[in-house]
């Protein structure tokens, strides 16, 4: 015979069952207990602040009414019938007289814990640690490398009299070269004009090198031997009259720079930024022809050196340019035609 299927065993529905068991025996364990029976709380008429603090919210409460209370312990948690039965304020006692001498014993033994923690919460004891100095800190510090202790009480110093700072010892002069007397430009006869000869006007050009260039001292020497210089009076170079160089110089040729002479034992780290022409008037010539000898010369030595010709006003010197000056020495030439020129005489 096969066995009865309603006595088989299912575990889609045993387990369910057994799950379901277990909880209602947790429920009738937590729940099912019987309640212990309390007495009616009779109402105090005046109960201490500590007994009004410890009493249970109940919904509803009012004076006079010992109905809700017993109705709020009926359904009050296990947890809170148990506090109830444990706390002494709401056992109920049969007689009043007991309940008041139990509340009162009950609140001095709290009044007098709670003024003693109050006391020594307030003053703690400190009997073990020495006194702090007054004037004086205890507290560690961060060294700082100052130069001075922090810890050191602080007193205001009277103020030190101002110690004059030593002076410092002079200062050695610093070798301040020597002025250089201005060097005397070498004499000679030649090249010298005739001190007895007036000088009425001076013409004068200029030869000047380009931007961020300069002449060379070697370049100059050459370049001065090349368009017939002599090197002679005052340490510049002179054109002179052929033959008679006692008469003075047709033109001379100066350094731009000061005091206007060349040195010579210094020729080779000379430099120049330019160079100027000029003649006196009267001369041992003509004005015109003069000028006829000064301006070929200067041009010439502008083409050998690189440079560029100016006229006086450092301009640069066009033929309209030159075409007035060639007047105004015609001119002049022939304003002086009756005066003889005697120079070296």
């Amino acid at each position: 015979m096969t066995p009865a299927i309603g006595l088989a065993w299912n575990p889609a529905v045993g387990i369910p069952m057994l799950f379901v068991g277990v909880v209602v025996l947790v429920l009738l364990w937590l729940f099912g207990q019987p309640r212990k029976e309390q007495g009616r709380r009779k109402p105090v008429q005046e109960q201490p602040e500590r007994a009004r603090e410890r009493r249970e919210p109940v919904f509803g409460d009012e004076e006079g009414e010992p109905q809700e209370h017993e109705t709020f312990d009926r359904h009050d948690s296990f947890s809170a019938r148990d506090d109830d039965a444990n706390d002494p304020l709401f056992n109920p006692s049969p007689k009043q007289g007991e309940l008041d001498v139990d509340l009162r014993a009950e609140l001095e033994r709290l009044g007098a814990s709670l003024v003693g923690e109050r006391h020594a919460s307030a003053a703690p004891v400190i009997h073990d640690e020495p006194a702090p100095r007054p004037a004086q800190r205890t507290e560690p510090r961060i060294d700082l490398d100052l130069p001075f202790d922090l810890d050191e009480p602080v007193t205001a110093a009277p103020p030190a009299a101002p110690v004059p700072a030593p002076a410092p010892p002079p200062p050695a002069p610093a070798p301040v070269a020597a002025p250089v007397p201005a060097k005397t430009p070498p004499r000679s006869d030649l090249g010298r004009r005739p001190t007895h000869a007036p000088v009425e006007r001076i013409v004068s050009l200029y030869v000047v090198s380009r931007e961020g260039m300069k002449f060379s001292g070697a370049d100059l020497v050459v370049a001065a031997e090349k368009v017939g210089l002599e090197f002679g009076d005052m340490g510049i170079y002179h054109r002179l009259v052929d033959g008679h160089p006692e008469q003075g110089p047709i033109f001379s040729v100066a350094n731009l720079v000061k005091p206007g002479n060349f040195d010579m034992a210094r020729v080779a780290t000379l430099q120049t930024p330019g160079l100027s022409f000029f003649m006196a008037l009267p001369g041992p010539i003509n004005a015109l022809d003069a000028w006829e000898a000064m301006l070929p010369t200067a041009q010439r030595l502008a083409e050998l050196l690189d440079g560029l010709v100016l006229d006086e006003e450092r301009n640069a010197l066009g033929r309209q340019r030159i075409a007035h000056i060639r007047d105004e020495l015609r001119g002049w030439d022939r304003g002086h035609e009756s005066e003889e020129i005697k120079f070296g005489q």
